[in-house]
């Protein structure tokens, strides 16, 4: 009731507005994706043109935003190169990120992003919640390659800024409605947003308000009917295997609905020019069905008798719904004191955060009760960063800060197999507290040249308690004390510091030239889902072995952790150009990363647990490539887009063996070594274009489409799990009037209805094999309508 209030409120004013807003001609969307972006990513006293940064950085602002439709980041997965925001599918809304093929593949709270995410300059201290709905945004930044220096641990891939707006001098108030549809049998989705804000005392107190609401009634169909494929299933699993014998409409119904609402307060106090406080409060409710998953044909060439679909198409059928929800709240308070030193500006930036969600899925995937498993995460983190930054002498930009981080994290996970004939209960509890110190100069040589110069030391603690799954067959909780076995405690500590040393070269206006070499840290840790060592092929010595050498040594418990901290070294060399008196604008950029003690996230099966995933140092490996980013205005009102982006890694030397297909366990060989690094897609590219036609005082019509394609990439150290490549088109006319204060829009994502999936999982043959493969949506077609007072 209280959001469809502020709906309603907020239309009848953009009516009143819209009603007194005198005739002008309305800016086109070749315009709004033309305009100059700022971005605050450098973290220095202003924010700079996107075009200024030495960094292979891509920006959006909120208009751009509105006009590419996006409202999760999943969505820009597909206009960045060497780029992927998939979400694993398991547990809705957690991330799987990869940028320049550093990325992680799997759900596990307490493993660490190697592509971090801040919220209003907060950083996320897990990988859930992240792929969730985005909106009422002043930018979205994506930087590539680490960013360890400003940004700290777990930036060891790229970071990722998410920039709400902030309350404004004049009153603002907008609107946003959409629904739309698979045109494949399934549910609509229907979307509501508004923000209403702007001054309670004039110059002195601002206030802004914003709310969400998104109502999915279930994109896929789940297959409900038909006997058992094989013949010999019944006969195998008995009274497992109850299927409906129906056929016709009702054997399918709509599947992965979901309701999501969010509201944002925030506001702002100036008591003088200098000083500003603002305070943001977010608080966030979804809920849904599990995932949709499918078992197709595994990467060792097994189908699983009791149901499997082909990988290209969205068939599945499971007879668990499963089932998640999802609450957070979270409070950002953010203090800017301009100061006479230095003409600068000091920053702190408090954050809060505390969420839960629990989650239940069919992890067999098939329409048999094979393998079914519940989970529930809470997490509580606090953070401040406090830093100045400002200019010298003309010559010196100085930014120096100190950062402090805590964690408490619990994870509680129930697996039920065969029908409840095995049950495993475990997980773990962590504590974890960070501190840092950080400090950027970039000095002036010359008046088109400036040298670079980072670096940041780090202090971090972690305190484990965990259970292992496979310890526990009666029902327990890892979040009380003494419910489950606690077979594993410990306590571990890292400290390290990072540097970073480069040039930026301004040869002409239009021409920035860079080069740096830098240093990244992803975080050590612990395994919360502990299971089995049964289907770990080794397990590595103190001393680990050369590259390419047989070695037998075994050991039967596999412990959790503490897995060591992944360094990458990198070096990167680009360009940003804006030839043709900024017509066009052509960024580029070659990397190089070394990689030591790679963490990776073993995904195996397991013939007893179903799943073992092992967290732990797995390789030294260099990765390296070129992206190209380009935007050319053909003329006032078309223009071009296109990206390219080449990503090829190798390992350097194996820790022990992470299991290549048909060679013998516990032996690092030529195979091993030859196996792709998961979640590397070797190319990416796309191109596009938007054309723009001005009606006059009528408004505009813009016609948008893109096409963009990604290479086939492995999801599993092994190489048996592979995920889809993708070809897809996006594409979409918009009609905008009323002054540039009504825009509606007819739009369509996926055209090419590819099948995508979060992950690939392979299941053992005691579960009749094949594999767990959450689906992503395919083809989308929708209506939007925008309101707003300017």
């Amino acid at each position: 009731m209280k959001l469809g209030l502020i709906a309603r409120t907020s239309v009848l004013a953009l009516a009143a507005s819209m009603a007194a807003g005198t005739a002008a001609s309305a800016q086109t969307s070749v315009e709004t994706l033309r305009d100059t972006i700022f971005v605050t990513g450098t973290k220095k006293a202003n924010a700079e043109d996107v075009q200024d940064v030495p960094l292979a950085i891509t920006a959006y602002g909120g208009d751009q935003l509105d006009a590419l439709k996006v409202r999760d980041l999943q969505s820009l997965s597909y206009s960045i190169p060497n780029v992927s925001f998939d979400d694993i599918g398991t547990t809705r809304g957690t991330a799987n990120f990869s940028i320049r093929g550093v990325g992680i593949n799997s759900s596990i709270p307490s493993i660490d992003p190697t592509v971090g995410v801040f919220v209003d300059g907060v950083y996320l201290g897990i990988n859930g919640g992240v792929v969730l709905d985005i909106f009422d945004l002043e930018s979205v930044e994506v930087l590539r390659g680490p960013q360890g220096i400003l940004f700290g641990r777990n930036v060891t891939g790229g970071a990722v800024l998410l920039n709400s707006k902030r309350p404004t001098d004049e009153f603002e108030a907008s609107f946003k409605g959409a629904a739309e549809s698979g045109l494949n049998g399934g549910g609509a989705n229907y979307y509501a947003m508004a923000a209403v804000g702007g001054p309670i005392i004039e110059d002195i107190l601002k206030a802004r308000v914003s709310v969400y609401y998104n109502k999915d009634e279930g994109y896929f169909r789940r297959y409900l009917g038909g006997p058992v494929p094989n013949a010999i299933a019944p006969a195998v699993f008995g009274a497992l295997a109850p299927l409906v014998a129906t056929s016709g409409p009702d054997a399918f119904e709509d599947f992965g609905a979901a309701e999501t609402w969010m509201i944002r307060p925030s506001i702002s106090f100036t008591p003088s020019d200098d000083f500003e406080i603002l305070v943001r409060y977010e608080h966030f409710d979804s809920e849904g069905d599990g995932p949709p998953a499918q078992n197709h044909t595994n990467g060792a060439g097994v189908t699983n008798p009791f149901f499997s679909a082909d990988r290209n198409s969205f068939d599945f059928s499971i007879d668990n719904p499963g089932f998640y929800t999802s609450k957070r709240d979270a409070v950002t308070a953010e203090i800017n004191w301009n100061v006479p030193f230095g003409d600068g500006v000091i920053t702190n930036i408090f954050g809060w955060r505390q969420g839960e969600g629990e989650t239940g899925g069919d992890i067999d995937a098939t329409p048999l009760f094979l393998f079914h498993s519940n989970s529930t995460t809470d997490q509580d983190q606090m953070s401040n960063e406090l830093r100045y930054a400002g200019r010298f002498f003309d010559t010196v930009d100085i930014t120096v800060g100190g950062y402090w981080f805590t964690q408490d994290l619990e994870y509680n996970e129930i697996r039920n197999i065969l029908g409840g004939f095995r049950f495993f209960n475990g997980g773990g509890v962590q504590d974890q507290t960070t501190y840092a110190a950080f400090g950027q100069a970039d000095i002036d040589l010359g008046e088109n040249f400036t040298l670079i110069l980072g670096g940041r030391w780090t202090h971090e603690e972690k305190d484990a308690v965990i259970s292992t799954l496979v310890a526990n067959t009666t029902p327990c909780d890892v979040r009380i004390s003494g419910s489950c076995s606690e077979d594993f405690v410990d306590s571990d500590s890292w400290e390290n510091f990072t540097g970073k040393i480069g040039f930026e070269w301004r040869p002409r206006e239009d021409l920035n030239v860079y080069a740096h070499f830098t240093q990244g840290v992803r975080s050590g840790g612990y395994n919360f889902r502990n299971t089995s060592a049964a289907s770990l092929p080794f397990v590595p010595n103190p001393a680990p072995p050369p590259a390419i050498v047989p070695n037998p040594a075994y050991d039967p418990i596999f412990l959790p952790g503490p897995f060591d901290e992944e360094k990458v070294n990198a070096w990167e060399v680009g360009f940003k150009a804006q030839p043709a008196e900024g017509k066009a604008v052509i960024n580029a950029a070659l990397f190089y990363n070394d990689i030591s003690d790679m963490q990776r996230e073993l995904n195996l099966s397991d013939p007893i647990a179903g799943v073992v995933q092992v967290i732990t140092n797995t390789a030294d490996a260099t990765i390296w490539g070129f992206e190209i980013e380009s935007q050319i205005a053909l003329t006032d009102n078309f223009l071009f887009e296109g990206s390219l982006g080449h990503t090829r890694g190798n390992y350097d030397s194996l820790l022990f063996d992470i299991g290549a297909p048909a060679v013998s366990p516990g032996v690092v060989d030529e195979a091993d070594l030859n196996l792709e690094i998961p979640r590397l897609a070797p190319w990416t590219y796309g191109a596009g274009f938007l054309y723009s036609w001005d009606l006059g005082e009528t408004g505009s019509v813009d016609a948008r489409f893109r096409y963009y394609h990604r290479d086939l990439s492995y999801y599993t150290d092994n190489n048996l799990g592979t995920l889809n490549p993708v070809s897809s088109i996006d594409a979409s006319v918009s009609l905008t009037t009323f002054s540039n204060r009504a825009t509606i829009s007819l739009y369509g994502k996926n055209l090419l209805n590819e099948v995508q999936f979060g992950g690939d999982t392979q299941l053992p043959g005691s579960l009749g094999g094949g594999s767990f493969a959450p689906l992503n949506k395919g083809r989308i077609v929708g209506i939007e309508l925008q309101l707003a007072t300017n």
